[in-house]
């Protein structure tokens, strides 16, 4: 098992990488928390795992139940956020209580921000169950769920408790799944690491089929990176939105397909277009958007927005990112590379530029 620490003071957390789901319960004891647990899941890792981690945590000596939400970002929402209120009331949850996500980063937000509201805040632990939640959204405390007009616009910061990840999970994650989890890798490298891209491009096979040590590697590291950026920066005040590259655009596609894409496979267009837009502003050469765009398409993850199923407009576009967490007095912010390994953030941007890469 291999430890990453996420350094935030009276807030830091342990992520635990290649432990077993058998763990859960001693891994959890080990915080010292109430008895009653309630495992937040979607039907489809429920049928796979809930069993295991249930035995595990009542195997233990905890109270724990299951709160099943339905599969997809459309359920991320303050209704689905009221249920799991609603569930624990009924079972007199106190500000002891734990919730656990068991599930990909749909899940880990809505539980988290569950657990982030419930009586002002009870502890939770993230078990992610798919490479982006393992290597994104379970990792830094960010929380939230969607409102009708932008996606993550309703929302609190709330550190877990711990990051379990026991990589056997991802032996039954479909290969798109994994694929879109694969954007956020290659995003660290991007914005942090140039070896890292470095050793993504060289070792896709070893990747792509589940070799341990490059999973390892490469969870461990984008781990490391988001937890140095998060303990620099825990609020987004702002190092952290460099986090960000790539989902400007990205989060603007995911409303425009009603959330029906998958997250990481809009983030890969968004961070080509930002990659572009760089090299259009003057903030790099040629050669990063084409390595990029080359490194994002290896993976086989879209480049750009042919792959929609509606091709949305190019107002549309540019209407909702006005809207996004990231703009201030009206300017949108963007994560722009200077070279692979390095970006800026930005709001010295052209618009009629961006206006024509998305365009074309």
């Amino acid at each position: 098992m291999h430890t990453v620490k996420v350094p935030l003071g009276e807030r830091s957390y342990d992520i635990e990488i290649g432990m077993s789901l058998d763990q859960t319960g001693p891994e959890i004891k080990s915080l010292g928390l109430g008895q009653k647990i309630a495992v937040v899941v979607n039907p489809t890792v429920k049928a796979l795992y809930a069993k295991q981690v249930m035995e595990s945590l009542k195997a233990q000596g905890f109270m724990a139940m299951v709160i099943v939400i339905p599969d997809g970002e459309q359920h991320k929402d303050l209704d689905w956020a009221n249920a799991i209120y609603t569930s624990l009331l009924t079972n007199a949850f106190d500000r002891r209580s734990l919730i656990v996500a068991l599930g990909g980063g749909v899940i880990g937000d809505l539980a988290g921000f569950a657990a982030a509201t419930y009586m002002r805040g009870i502890p939770f632990v993230q078990v992610p169950t798919t490479l982006l939640a393992m290597v994104d959204s379970s990792v830094g405390g960010k929380t939230g769920v969607n409102h009708p007009m932008g996606k993550n616009m309703i929302g609190a910061f709330h550190q877990p408790q711990k990051v379990l990840m026991d990589l056997e999970v991802l032996k039954t994650l479909p290969k798109e799944e994994f694929l879109s989890g694969m954007a956020e890798v290659i995003k660290y490298g991007v914005i942090w690491d140039g070896a890292f891209f470095d050793y993504l491009d060289n070792n896709r096979d070893r990747i792509l089929g589940l070799d341990r040590d490059a999973l390892i590697h490469v969870i461990r590291r984008s781990c490391e990176i988001k937890a140095e950026v998060v303990g620099k920066d825990e609020r987004e005040g702002g190092l952290r939105a460099i986090l960000n590259f790539g989902h400007t655009v990205g989060h603007a596609i995911e409303k425009a397909e009603n959330y029906t894409m998958r997250h990481g496979e809009a983030v890969a267009i968004g961070m080509v277009y930002a990659s572009r837009l760089a090299f259009a502003t003057g903030l790099c050469d040629a050669s990063v958007p084409e390595r990029v765009e080359k490194l994002i398409a290896s993976y086989g993850l879209p480049t750009n927005l042919r792959s929609l199923s509606r091709k949305p407009t190019v107002q549309g576009l540019m209407d909702t990112m006005q809207i996004d967490k990231k703009a201030e007095g009206g300017k949108v912010k963007f994560v722009l590379p200077t070279k692979i390994g390095e970006v800026v953030i930005t709001k010295e941007w052209e618009e009629q530029k961006l206006r024509e890469l998305i365009a074309g």
